[in-house]
């Protein structure tokens, strides 16, 4: 069986978990989020703990198993804590600002790039630098954050452009004659 499908998920205080048929939902503080469940996982709740067990003895299904499993336990820290990714811009002149539910960048080209956020995503910028991307759903947070990167990557020579927070970036070195 799959090591991450054998732990068991601790239900925080708030956090309400309803498992009903073909759906589960999650709901808490930061919103609500569900996924549809899977026929090759069971999914039980008892005393505060989620468990998951492969419906059957295939592979398939015990894969599953970890994954049903981690993406509920996205969602419960999701309406619990939530989940935030930090990008960081570099390069002379490239500054954002956050305005109410739209980004605007000057990132070097002729004009400036408005970026509209989706629904339950939030945008900061502490500085002009920098951007705090926020929400209760992991993945969704992630694709703004990566989408907003794509705007301009970081390039291999000087290094200039939007990248992440804790992101290293390996400068080449130039042609020599």
């Amino acid at each position: 069986m799959s090591r991450v499908g054998k732990m068991p998920i601790t239900v925080p205080a708030g956090v309400d978990v309803q498992i009903k048929g073909d759906q589960i939902s999650v709901k808490g503080a930061g919103g609500q989020l569900s996924i549809p469940a899977n026929a090759l996982v069971k999914v039980s709740a008892d005393d505060g703990k989620l468990t998951f067990v492969p419906a059957d003895e295939s592979r398939e299904s015990n894969a599953m198993s970890g994954t049903v499993r981690q993406l509920v336990n996205n969602m419960v820290l999701g309406v619990s804590k939530g989940f935030e990714k930090k990008l960081t811009l570099v390069g002379v002149g490239y500054k954002a600002a956050a305005q109410g539910t739209k980004l605007n960048l000057a990132v070097g080209y002729s004009h400036p790039v408005n970026i509209e956020m989706p629904a339950g995503i939030t945008v900061a910028t502490p500085t002009p630098t920098e951007i705090v991307i926020k929400g209760a759903d992991r993945q969704r947070v992630g694709q703004v954050a990566a989408e907003i990167r794509a705007v301009r990557s970081p390039e291999p020579y000087k290094g200039k452009g939007i990248r992440y927070a804790d992101e290293k970036i390996v400068i080449k070195e130039t042609k020599k004659k």
